[in-house]
């Protein structure tokens, strides 16, 4: 009984000194946001709406830039070697140059001291695009040797063209390194820059590594792409003719395999290319006269090797290719 009162008293005696010592502590109330946070993000969203947003700049302008570091990592991330002389050479076109020296003279500078020693890309330029080209139509040729000139034709300008060009620069970090006149970079710029760039990995490693490099980041564009979405047949039916006659197959005959909803508001039908009695191809459509232009269109791909469950590109090298075959062999 003692040992309860005296542990009562004990705790009693901790209650009233802390409650004593609560009373001297002074709590202050913290807010999560500043009272004038609200006042002054809504006029920086008035501002944002009426101003605008503001102007985009180029990584040049932002802290933390070697320009040198990033050439040498840009040749490094692309596994080239390539000469960082003719490398920078490639990013410099000559609107930059232009424009640098208009704002060296504003600025009141003598035409000597103003002067660049840098040189443009126009040689590399010109040098890429031509090899470029040529590199293609022969991959082209090579890849689909019973493709017609007109096929051929557009999907060399497919992959040569501007926008697909461009991808591939803005995808490889060519944009952030290009010295132009204005930012963001304009289409025609950014093309001659990659253009250039293929021009200095020619002249630096010669033209297999350039082949390499063109097979690797511009003709992988081709993978998923279908081919008349790069070649506009008017009439596939007079295409396929003409593709019977020269290798004397007797002439495709459509013929309507099945239907369905014929006297819906969605009709489907099936039309079958039959040439001496084999099947070439079908396919549907809304009416009679699209489904036999599509089974046309199935057909040509075949006959052009652009069919849809057909062998993915090799992009491997021959010599490449030798050490591998041979390993699996051998197991």
């Amino acid at each position: 009984m003692a040992t309860g009162f005296l542990l009562n008293r004990a705790a009693l005696t901790l209650g009233i000194h802390c409650q004593s010592v609560c009373r001297n502590v002074n709590f202050t109330q913290v807010r999560e946001k500043k009272r004038w946070m609200k006042a002054y993000m809504y006029v920086m969203a008035k501002k944002l709406k009426i101003e605008g947003p503001p102007p985009p700049k180029p990584r040049s302008q932002k802290p933390n830039w070697d320009y040198h570091a990033e050439v040498q990592a840009f040749q490094n991330r692309l596994h080239e070697n390539v000469s960082l002389e003719l490398l920078k050479r490639a990013f410099v076109n000559p609107c930059y140059l232009i424009a640098e020296s208009e704002r060296r003279q504003g600025l009141g500078m003598d035409t000597e001291l103003s002067a660049l020693t840098l040189k443009d890309n126009i040689e590399l330029s010109a040098k890429g695009e031509a090899i470029t080209k040529v590199f293609i139509a022969d991959w082209c040729k090579a890849s689909y040797p019973s493709l017609p000139a007109d096929g051929a034709q557009s999907v060399v300008d497919h992959l040569t063209g501007v926008s697909t060009v461009n991808y591939v620069a803005a995808n490889l970090g060519i944009e952030d390194l290009t010295m132009s006149a204005e930012f963001p970079v304009p289409n025609e710029v950014l093309y001659s820059t990659f253009m250039a760039v293929i021009g200095a990995l020619h002249e630096s490693s010669g033209a297999e590594r350039a082949g390499f490099f063109l097979r690797d980041f511009l003709v992988t564009q081709m993978i998923g792409t279908d081919l008349f979405d790069l070649w506009t047949v008017v009439n596939p039916m007079g295409l396929l003719t003409e593709e019977l006659t020269k290798r004397n197959i007797p002439l495709p005959e459509p013929r309507l395999i099945r239907s369905a909803g014929a006297s819906t508001v969605l009709p489907l039908f099936f039309v079958g290319l039959y040439s001496d009695k084999k099947l070439l191809a079908q396919a549907p459509g809304e009416t009679l006269a699209a489904a036999e232009e599509e089974a046309a269109r199935v057909a040509l791909r075949k006959m052009y090797g652009f069919n849809e469950n057909r062998k993915p590109i090799n992009f491997i090298p021959q010599q490449e290719q030798q050490p591998t075959l041979q390993a699996v062999s051998s197991s």
